[in-house]
């Protein structure tokens, strides 16, 4: 049974937006409209039974103990703490309330559970995952009757290296409890729950959070020479001209891969080939926070003539603003051409297409809408790109043509890339500001002799500094252990384990 009615934007203490209605209460009336679209029940929950639950994830051991910490200090408070994973599924759960406990089993909201808004409807912790905010979800505000006797606070945890999210937190209490502290309560939990892991990840760097950008891609210049990329491998001319073809129909594209591996440039490319005329948007989604000023920022340009958008990193969008997206691009018009008197075929004046690392964690909303999918392969899957693009970031960074010793395009062929091509014209930038002829010493010291092991903090650490001082020209194994203060045997034992070539 679905409600007669979705119900108005409810207020809100968050700051309201131009038109008088917050944010958290746009997003709750998107969540209740979606929820009516996946023909989730308004009077009860049936959420799928998962079986046996995952508990190996660095994730699920983290949240476990700081969860169970937090449960001893909290014990008889009537509160319920859950762990969930990035579907929604219920890891564990921790409370001192009986009788909580044994209402909540009878809406299924227990470990082995999966509580998204597809299954659930909305509710906290399903809004957290879909919107990849901290969620408060108050008693009415469920779109089931079922849960309305809760509620609930939850807030996404993300991988401190990846930047993708884990699962989340989850809170629930009795609707008739103050909801007070709660929602601080979950993200101090998952917060801890990201610090855990991160202190646990071998010392992994944790990239920056998303900011966001919005930039026009100029049309290319059509004389030789002006700096194109033309010669390029077969898996990416490939790629190229799937996505042009696709393009080209009007179709709707979208280009996965791993983050750095030329995803945007893929496309932009593509849309200039395919529709010359256009002027291009790259729009990269920035953090949860500080996504309604990012829509208002671009989305006014759709409307506009001769109009290409890319949203790069769609998987980082939230639900309720992927729907705001795919409700404008549906309200454009379409131009009707006339391939005879008797047949008229309309396609649309907007093209668009996005990025994404994995098509599962993109909103719906969006996924609807591709007609082609085009996966980018990672840098390491196309060596023959590696010193063309070198030379491509070498010569945009000093306006001609620079060189590379023979032992730096080894160097460079040999590493396998984990940042794909932004970390490869990111070495390669540094290294050309400060010579006309790149050898290994001007390249980052990671480079040379990578080890297939992932070293610790202080073994990355050593084989950088032994890199570095074999990487200055003239210098000895011998002279290098002497500066080191270890014996010629010791640095060669090193040397072996951390995989570093005093020869390359």
């Amino acid at each position: 049974m679905k409600p007669n009615h979705i119900p108005s934007p409810v207020p809100s203490r968050e700051s309201a937006g131009k038109d008088g209605v917050s944010v958290g209460a746009r997003r709750l009336l998107a969540s209740w409209q979606r929820s009516q679209e996946y023909g989730v029940s308004a009077e009860s929950v049936d959420p799928t039974w998962a079986g046996d639950i995952p508990d190996d994830s660095l994730f699920y051991q983290c949240g476990q103990e700081v969860l169970a910490g937090l449960h001893e200090s909290l014990v008889n408070e009537p509160l319920s703490l859950m762990l969930t994973d990035a579907d929604g599924l219920v890891l564990n759960r921790f409370s001192g309330d009986s009788s909580l406990l044994r209402a909540l089993d009878r809406v299924y909201l227990a470990p082995g559970f999966a509580f998204s808004e597809r299954q659930a409807g909305t509710n906290g912790l399903g809004l957290a995952l879909a919107d990849k905010v901290p969620t408060l979800v108050r008693a009415e505000e469920h779109y089931s009757a079922s849960l309305r006797t809760y509620t609930c606070a939850a807030v996404p945890v993300l991988d401190p290296v990846t930047g993708s999210i884990e699962g989340s937190v989850n809170i629930t209490t009795w609707s008739k409890t103050s909801p007070g502290l709660l929602l601080a309560l979950a993200q101090s939990a998952a917060t801890n729950t990201s610090t855990l892991m991160s202190s646990r990840s071998r010392g992994r760097v944790q990239p920056a959070k998303p900011q966001g950008g919005v930039f026009r891609v100029q049309r290319p210049r059509l004389e030789p020479a002006a700096g194109t990329m033309r010669a390029m491998s077969a898996p990416w001319t490939s790629a190229l001209q799937k996505a042009t073809e696709a393009l080209a129909i009007g179709d709707v594209v979208a280009a996965v891969g791993e983050p750095g591996s030329g995803r945007a440039t893929l496309l932009g490319q593509a849309l200039r080939q395919a529709h010359p005329a256009s002027r291009i948007l790259c729009a990269s989604v920035p953090a949860p926070d500080m996504v309604e000023e990012w829509l208002a920022l671009w989305t006014p340009e759709l409307c506009k003539p001769d109009t290409a958008i890319i949203i790069e990193n769609a998987d980082f969008l939230p639900a309720w603003a992927a729907q705001n997206i795919a409700g404008q691009v549906r309200n454009l018009p379409g131009a009707t051409t006339h391939s005879s008197p008797d047949t008229s075929t309309t396609v649309p004046l907007l093209h668009w297409a996005f990025t994404a690392e994995n098509l599962d964690h993109v909103p719906a909303e969006l996924t609807r809408a591709v007609a082609r999918v085009i996966p980018v392969p990672a840098l390491r899957e196309r060596p023959a790109d590696i010193m063309p693009l070198a030379r491509y970031a070498a010569r945009q960074t000093r306006l001609r043509d620079l060189d590379f010793t023979p032992a730096a395009e080894r160097a460079l062929a040999n590493y396998d890339w984990p940042g794909n091509t932004d970390e490869l014209v990111h070495a390669i930038h540094a290294a050309a500001l400060v010579t006309d002829i790149i050898d290994t010493h001007h390249l980052p010291p990671g480079l040379i002799g990578p080890t297939a092991r992932r070293l610790t903090r202080i073994e990355t650490f050593e084989r950088d500094e032994i890199a570095r001082l074999l990487s200055r020209p003239g210098t000895s194994v011998a002279e290098a252990a002497a500066e080191l203060g270890i014996s010629r045997a010791t640095i060669y034992r090193r040397l072996t384990k951390l995989g570093i070539n005093p020869r390359s």
